[in-house]
C-alpha cells in the first residue's frame, strides 16, 4: 500500500513546488561525478531555495538521489536535505535502490510517498525503477495505481512525477536509456481529462514540450548539466539548476527553471 500524505498550500491563491533531481551524492567526499563535488553544489542549490522569497510548500526529489548507493551517500544526502526544514519527498532513479533509499530517506519531514494531496492537486509519484538499466519501465502495479488515482482524483488536477522522461528529447544517448514503455503510460493519461503536467529528471537540462493537454517538463541536474542535442555524453558548461511550479486551485499552473551559479 502506497504512502498517501497531505500538505497544505501556505498560501491560497498557489501551492508552491519545487523539483530538483539527480543530486547524485556520493559517499566520499570531494569531486567524484565528472569533477564536480555533488554536496557542494547541492548545499547552494539548497541555500537558493531558502533564500526565495515564496517558501515552498514542498520539495520533490525526482531520483538519482545518490551515484552509487549505500547507507553513508542516502545519510549524506538526508543532513543536507535537513537543513531546509520543509517537507521533502523522494522518488528513485536507475542509480538508487530503491529499498535501501526507502528505509534511510523516511525520516523527521522527508518522505517516500505514493501520493501527495497538495491543496486541490493531487501529485502522484511513479516508480519506473528496473535493476540493472540506465532506463527505465513502468510496472502494471504503477500504472494501475495511476489509473486508480486519476479516476479517484475526478475534476482535480494531477501532476505526475517519475525519473525517467516518457519521450524522446532529442538527444540519441539520452534517449537510448529513456523510459522503455511509454505507450503504457499515455495510454492511461490519455484516458483521463485531469492530467496538466508530468515532471521528470534523469536528462540533466531543461526540456519542455506539450503533448496533448500535458506539459512535459525536464529539469537540469543539481550538479552536472548534459549538452541538448548532443549524440554521444557530453557536458554543457550551465550551472546546476532547479524547477518552481506554481499550482493554482483551477488546475492552472506556471512554472520556470532557477540556475545557481557556483564558484
Amino acid at each position: 500500500m502506497q504512502e498517501r500524505i497531505t500538505i497544505r498550500p501556505a498560501e491560497a491563491e498557489a501551492f508552491c513546488l519545487v523539483q530538483i533531481t539527480d543530486t547524485h551524492i556520493a559517499r566520499e567526499p570531494g569531486p567524484q561525478f565528472d569533477g564536480c563535488d555533488t554536496a557542494v553544489t547541492l548545499a547552494a542549490v539548497l541555500a537558493d531555495i531558502r533564500a526565495r522569497p515564496r517558501r515552498p510548500d514542498l520539495v520533490f526529489l525526482t531520483g538519482d538521489l545518490v551515484d552509487i548507493p549505500s547507507l553513508e551517500a542516502y545519510g549524506k544526502l538526508r543532513r543536507l536535505l535537513d537543513g531546509l526544514d520543509l517537507p521533502v519527498c523522494c522518488l528513485p532513479g536507475n542509480h538508487d535502490d530503491p529499498d535501501l533509499l526507502r528505509a534511510t530517506m523516511q525520516r523527521g519531514r522527508i518522505s517516500t510517498p505514493g501520493i501527495v494531496d497538495a491543496g486541490n492537486w493531487r501529485l502522484v509519484l511513479l516508480n519506473d525503477w528496473i535493476p540493472e538499466s540506465s532506463g527505465g519501465a513502468l510496472a502494471v502495479r504503477e500504472l494501475r495505481r495511476l489509473e486508480s488515482e486519476l479516476e479517484d482524483a475526478g475534476e482535480r488536477p494531477v501532476l505526475i512525477a517519475v525519473h525517467h522522461p516518457p519521450v524522446p528529447i532529442g538527444s540519441p544517448w539520452m534517449d537510448a536509456m529513456g523510459m522503455e514503455n511509454p505507450a503504457d503510460l499515455f495510454g492511461v493519461i490519455d484516458r483521463f481529462t485531469n492530467a496538466r503536467a508530468l515532471i521528470c529528471g534523469h536528462i540533466h537540462q531543461e526540456y519542455e514540450a506539450l503533448r496533448r493537454d500535458v506539459q512535459l517538463l525536464g529539469t537540469p541536474s543539481t550538479c552536472v548539466q548534459f549538452s541538448p542535442g548532443a549524440t554521444e555524453y557530453q557536458v554543457d558548461a550551465k550551472p546546476p539548476g532547479y524547477r518552481e511550479l506554481l499550482l493554482r486551485p483551477d488546475g492552472r499552473f506556471t512554472t520556470r527553471v532557477i540556475r545557481v551559479p557556483v564558484a
